[in-house]
């Protein structure tokens, strides 16, 4: 076993032994969003390594301390990418974490999310047992596919050790659009082309002293953007240009978002919503920033408006969730994961005692008894 690695078990298992919390640590670029970061730190960043890539079979795997700027500037010397385009959220962002994180960018309504890209995990659970799910082929599981269970979980059912993902070559060709138009003429827009053969890969509007612009971009075959960029209008801009926004949408540094440092009390909210939910009514001075076609809607209001916009949200089949907002000493906390129903709660709890029974990996992050 790599020395890296088994000091990382022998940590565990006397963390078990004592009953000592422990905070799953990478780069630490999310320690914005969580209900409570408890426990002593845990730092991945030890593991780290490249240790297998085939890219003629598109499958990469890495150890979960792996920057993951390394990664992707090791998979676009062969042409490839990490197509969901997960963000850094600052320059240390690790594999592991945009695993744990299981956030993705402006492309995830187009081409999926980090989960399923993720082919197979290794695991330390809470009783310092490495366990091994999935593998690294896409059409290898046999049950549950309990690796995907990993995306999104925030490193409380266990720490993750090594990762395989599936990789794709970057689109041969790519355009930007540009429209002017209000908020119901975008959704309008993007539901009419939500059901048209065209490449679409991302989306965003916002609103911008009284101006309403969404930006359009679009990805694949020659031929097919160029058509597509015909029959749509709009402007098109160009690709070096316009390269930098959409990877300020990605890591939230629009001027949109960064406003929010300026007006004390605002928080981000993060609305996920059918594609084709129609304009919500927000609080007033709420304009949304809208991706995803539709489907995800940040929107800044105060704490005390969260009601209202969880009711919202619910009205159209969706929900809304508290992602980023200050607290009183400076740190940045986010709402408890709403499960919605007892069923699923029950569920997660005996995931949880499953691979973590004495609660040792980040104890109150995702919600208040875990």
């Amino acid at each position: 076993m790599d020395t890296a690695l088994r000091q990382i078990v022998d940590r565990v298992g006397a963390a078990a032994a004592a009953q000592t919390p422990l905070r799953i640590r990478g780069g630490g670029t999310k320690d914005f969003h969580g209900l409570a970061l408890r426990g002593d730190v845990l730092d991945t960043r030890a593991f780290t390594g490249i240790v297998g890539y085939e890219p003629s079979e598109l499958v990469v795997t890495a150890r979960a301390g792996t920057p993951l700027s390394e990664l992707e500037a090791v998979l676009a010397e062969k042409g490839q990418c990490l197509p969901f385009e997960p963000p850094h959220f600052g320059p240390g962002a690790t594999v592991g974490g945009m695993v744990a994180a299981g956030l993705s960018g402006p492309a995830r309504a187009s081409v999926g999310a980090v989960r399923d890209y993720l082919l197979g995990v290794v695991l330390l659970n809470g009783r310092a047992e490495l366990l091994t799910f999935g593998g690294q082929v896409m059409k290898n599981v046999a049950g549950y596919d309990v690796s995907r269970l990993m995306a999104g979980a925030w490193g409380t059912l266990g720490l993750l050790t090594e990762v395989s993902l599936k990789v794709l070559p970057v689109a041969l060709a790519e355009a930007t659009l540009r429209f002017e138009c209000s908020q119901a003429d975008a959704l309008r827009r993007l539901h009419a082309w939500g059901g048209l053969p065209l490449p679409l890969n991302a989306s965003c509007w916002v609103e911008d002293a009284g101006v309403g612009t969404l930006f359009v971009r679009l990805r694949g075959a020659v031929a097919a953007v160029d058509a597509a960029c015909r029959s749509m209008g709009g402007t098109r801009l160009d690709n070096a240009t316009v390269a930098p926004d959409w990877r300020a949408c990605r890591e939230q540094t629009l001027p949109w978002f960064t406003a929010r440092r300026a007006r004390p009390g605002q928080a981000l909210w993060r609305l996920s919503l059918p594609a084709t939910a129609p304009v919500l009514a927000l609080p007033e001075g709420a304009s949304p920033l809208i991706e995803w076609h539709g489907a995800l809607r940040w929107v800044q209001a105060p704490l005390a408006q969260g009601d209202a916009l969880r009711e919202a949200a619910r009205a159209v089949g969706g929900n809304a969730a508290l992602f980023m907002a200050d607290g009183a000493d400076g740190s940045s906390v986010a709402g408890p994961l709403d499960l919605k129903s007892s069923a699923l709660a029950q569920i997660h709890a005996r995931l949880k005692h499953s691979f973590d029974p004495a609660g040792l990996f980040n104890p109150g992050r995702m919600a208040p008894q875990w």
